[in-house]
């Protein structure tokens, strides 16, 4: 017998485990020689092996994809139905779902993710540990081959240790006198104790890689999940340690990495229903708390809409955009209620202010009415009072018809004017009501961007003011010049002044001073001057000189477009040109 191909390896007295025949010869396989192919194959025919059936279930065929029927525009209807219910719960609601929604959705991928990681991190554990058990079941010190009556005889017992020392399943794949035979240890040896010994059975059934490995050269190996004999999922790897003769196969148990997997897919899923709960009572509580502004806001533009009540506040403790909406509300009320005050004190101030120049014509009427034989001079006298009662009326009436313009949009828009033309015919128009006033005026041409008309009367109202306080053959000062970025227009008078107590108040409607009452004058005019100054980017400014009189300051800013050098007309031919006007 030739034994040269084992010469290398210890014999040793037998051992526990059980000796087993060796084939001594012949010392080659029971089938023929040829090429690698062509000695698989040959195994795969040989009358050795114990047929058995390879029932390894096969992948189901995957169905094809249904193309989608839909077009884009039903995509997007049915897009618009699954989210309309949305519309139909409180904005509360929906923070609460969508905060819910967002935090669930984040909680399912940190789920997923950590399974997956998890679940590859134990799965490269377990390759690793089943790597190691081949190589120690490939260790040379470990195949023991001793003589016995039946011949060189292979030593099981190195293998019945891997497998107790491991836990994992351990079975041996040789080629005896009788056949390729495998051995294991019987299932009730798992938990016998003693001197366990394997036995000729299948723990795990043959497969064509199995035997494929067994007749690959030395160390070739294979890996495969199997179901083993207890009818547990195990991870297989099958190496060949002699080539057509001795093959093992070690089965890692799946069943600690399932189960391990499964309690951990059961508290992810408790972590991740548990975080989506707490996520929602959050959004809920914080979207009630952020919330509450907006629904204060709500209940007072319910409550101003039902009663017509503008003082209804609402608190606004809080920096952030809500409480700037609340500010802005709060600040719109306020608004709306001075707005509504100055109306209702317009229409009083106004029925007050015509109610005497009515009643005065009234009364002049009837009298001319029931007196048709007047002398002439008496007559004369009372149409005279008519007329200028007619007079003061109508300029009343205009006066409120530019005031009720106030909050209208503007007629037209902003142009370049003239100043100083604006300037000259107001000055005319002046000239003509005030024949007793003489009007010395300089005036620097330049552009102003602003209404033409609006512009001039209120030059007109303050050429008209000065002109009214200022004695017979008085003199008022025009002047027009320009200065820094703004245009300086400057009337002064030499009448008594303004006292200091009245000159917080003149610019409010139909304030007229106790002095004033006994003129002529509605108490418009300067109320009028403000506004349409403040319209026009400008500011008024009004003060009374230690030698008396009053002086009026108009300040608008330039027109840059037909801005030249200092902000004057490039045409300066005219400037510093002085105009008198005398009676």
């Amino acid at each position: 017998m030739g034994l040269n191909w084992v010469e290398h390896y210890r014999y040793g007295p037998d051992e526990a485990g059980g000796p087993v025949p060796w084939s001594p010869s012949p010392p080659s396989p029971p089938w023929p020689t040829g090429s690698a192919d062509e000695e698989t194959a040959a195994l795969a025919r040989t009358d050795g092996w114990a047929e058995e059936p390879d029932d390894l279930p096969e992948a189901p065929e995957e169905a094809p994809e249904e193309p989608n029927a839909g077009g884009g525009g039903r995509q997007a209807g049915t897009a618009r139905r699954s989210l309309a219910w949305l519309r139909q719960i409180s904005f509360r609601g929906r923070v609460s779902a969508l905060v819910a929604a967002a935090v669930g959705l984040a909680v399912a991928m940190a789920a997923l993710s950590s399974y997956v990681a998890i679940s590859r991190q134990m799965e490269s554990q377990a390759s690793a540990n089943l790597q190691a058990a081949v190589q120690d079941a490939q260790d040379p010190s470990n195949i023991h081959i001793y003589n016995s009556i039946f011949g060189p005889t292979l030593d099981l017992g190195p293998f019945v240790r891997l497998q107790l020392q491991t836990g994992y399943e351990v079975q041996v794949i040789l080629n005896t006198n009788a056949g390729v035979q495998t051995y294991a240890l019987p299932l009730s040896d798992h938990v016998a104790k003693g001197n366990p010994q394997m036995v000729q059975w299948s723990f795990f059934k043959l497969t064509a890689k199995d035997r494929a490995t067994f007749a690959s050269p030395s160390g070739t190996e294979s890996v495969q999940n199997l179901t083993g004999a207890n009818q547990s999922p195990y991870r297989v790897a099958t190496a060949s340690i002699f080539k057509g003769t001795l093959a093992v196969m070690i089965g890692y148990p799946l069943s600690n990495i399932d189960s391990n997997l499964a309690f951990l897919r059961i508290m992810l899923i408790l972590v991740a229903v548990g975080g989506v709960a707490l996520a929602a009572a959050l959004g809920w509580v914080v979207g009630r708390a952020s919330m509450r502004p907006v629904e204060d806001l709500t209940l007072a533009a319910e409550r101003v809409a039902e009663t017509q009540d503008l003082s209804q506040k609402i608190e606004d403790t809080s920096n952030d955009e809500l409480g700037r909406l609340a500010r802005s509300f709060n600040a719109m009320l306020a608004a709306l209620a001075a707005s509504k005050q100055q109306q209702a004190q317009l229409v009083s101030d106004a029925g007050h202010e015509l109610r005497t120049p009515l009643t005065s014509l009234r009364t002049n009427i009837e009298v001319l009415m029931r007196n048709r034989d007047l002398p002439p001079a008496d007559r004369d006298e009372l149409l005279s009072d008519v007329n200028a009662q007619l007079q003061e009326l109508a300029t009343l009436v205009g006066d409120l018809v530019d005031l009720a313009r106030d909050e209208e949009k503007q007629e037209a828009e902003p142009e370049p004017v003239a100043f100083d033309q604006v300037v000259r015919h107001a000055l005319e128009r002046a000239q003509r009501r005030a024949m007793s006033v003489n009007f010395e005026a300089s005036l620097e041409p330049g552009y102003v961007r602003a209404q033409p008309a609006m512009l001039e009367r209120a030059v007109v109202n303050v050429l008209d003011n000065a002109a009214k306080w200022s004695p017979a053959g008085g003199q008022v000062t025009v002047r027009l010049w320009a200065e820094g970025s703004s245009w300086h227009l400057v009337v002064a008078d030499q009448g008594p002044g303004i006292p200091a107590e009245d000159l917080p108040h003149i610019f409010e409607r139909f304030y007229r001073a106790a002095s004033a009452r006994s003129m002529p004058g509605s108490g418009l005019g300067l109320a009028i001057v403000k506004r349409v100054v403040a319209t026009h980017g400008g500011t008024i400014d009004v003060t009374c000189p230690p030698e008396g009189g009053t002086r009026v300051e108009l300040m608008l800013p330039f027109e840059q477009e037909h801005a030249g050098g200092n902000g004057s007309a490039p045409d300066t031919a005219l400037a510093g040109r002085t105009e008198k006007t005398e009676n």
